[in-house]
């Protein structure tokens, strides 16, 4: 048990500074799960805007657009797949639902920064597939 109490510890210590002022004062892994899981709600939906203007950007290119779906479907893939790697040593404890959020919340907040360099292209950009407004 020692050794969960060690890693959720750590974990917290880890997590973005936005994410720990908003689960300070909680003391009960549920309470902690709970606000580890309202991070990622708010970082998805904040992913989900970006991706969703990207696609008005994209609305006069099938092609782009297939690619963005694709790309994004691959990033959700890797993203699944690193979550569950790097919560493997909580499944089973009482952490587990915090651990997964977390990582859930950093790889999502990672791939918004992401989005939203694309969303600031300069004119001319050959590194950059969306057209400024």
């Amino acid at each position: 048990m020692r050794r969960w109490a060690s890693f959720a510890l750590l974990m917290a210590l880890a997590a973005p500074v936005g994410a720990q002022s908003d689960c300070d004062g909680q003391t009960s892994q549920a309470g902690m799960s709970e606000c580890a899981s309202r991070a990622y709600k708010k970082s998805d939906a904040e992913l989900n805007k970006a991706y969703k203007t990207i696609l008005g950007r994209l609305k006069d290119d099938k092609e782009l657009t297939q690619r963005l779906v694709a790309a994004q479907r691959a990033w959700v893939a890797y993203r699944d797949a690193e979550c569950a790697f790097s919560s493997s040593m909580a499944e089973g404890g009482s952490a587990y639902p915090m651990v997964q959020a977390m990582c859930l919340d950093q790889q999502t907040r990672a791939r918004t920064e992401a989005l939203h360099g694309y969303l600031k292209c300069k004119e001319g950009d050959l590194s950059c597939p969306v057209p400024s407004k």
